[in-house]
C-alpha cells in the first residue's frame, strides 16, 4: 500500500479492532469501521476505524490487531487538498480530504488539520480532534 501514517506524536487511545485473517495490512494504515467493529483499509469516505500500529501478515492466524484513535499523524491530503484548520475525513486508501456538513453527522472525522496542504501533500493532523 501507499500513504501510510506516520507518528509524530504518540497516541495515548490505543484499541484492538477485528480484522479478516486473510488480510495483509501494513502499518500506519488508515482503517475504516465496517460490520460489528471489524476493521478494513480505507477506500472512500468512511466512518474512521484508527490506524494500524502494527504489520499484520495474511493468512496467519491474526483476528485483531492494534490502532491509534489519538496522537498527531502526517497524513497524505487528496486531489482537493487540505485546509488549515478544517476537520478531516478519509477519502480513500490512506488519504484525507476536508469534511463537509453530512460527514460531520455521520460521524466519519479523522481529526482537525494542524497545516493546509495541497494535492497528495502531506500534512500533520490531530487524530481525534475537534477543535
Amino acid at each position: 500500500m501507499a500513504n501510510e501514517a506516520v507518528c509524530i506524536e504518540k497516541p495515548t487511545i490505543i484499541k484492538r479492532i477485528t480484522v479478516a485473517d486473510g488480510t495483509a495490512i501494513t502499518k500506519g494504515t488508515l482503517l475504516k469501521l465496517s460490520g460489528d467493529y471489524t476493521g478494513i483499509a480505507s477506500s472512500s469516505t468512511d466512518v474512521f476505524g484508527g490506524i494500524t500500529l502494527e504489520e499484520k501478515t495474511a493468512s496467519d492466524g491474526v483476528t485483531e490487531i492494534s490502532v491509534a484513535y489519538d496522537g498527531v499523524w502526517d497524513l497524505t491530503c487528496t486531489g482537493s487538498g487540505v485546509t488549515l484548520g478544517a476537520i478531516v475525513v478519509l477519502s480513500g486508501a490512506n488519504l484525507i480530504r476536508n469534511a463537509v456538513e453530512a460527514d460531520l453527522v455521520l460521524g466519519k472525522v479523522v481529526g482537525k488539520a494542524e497545516e493546509a496542504g495541497s494535492a497528495s501533500e502531506v500534512i500533520r493532523v490531530r487524530v481525534g480532534a475537534m477543535g
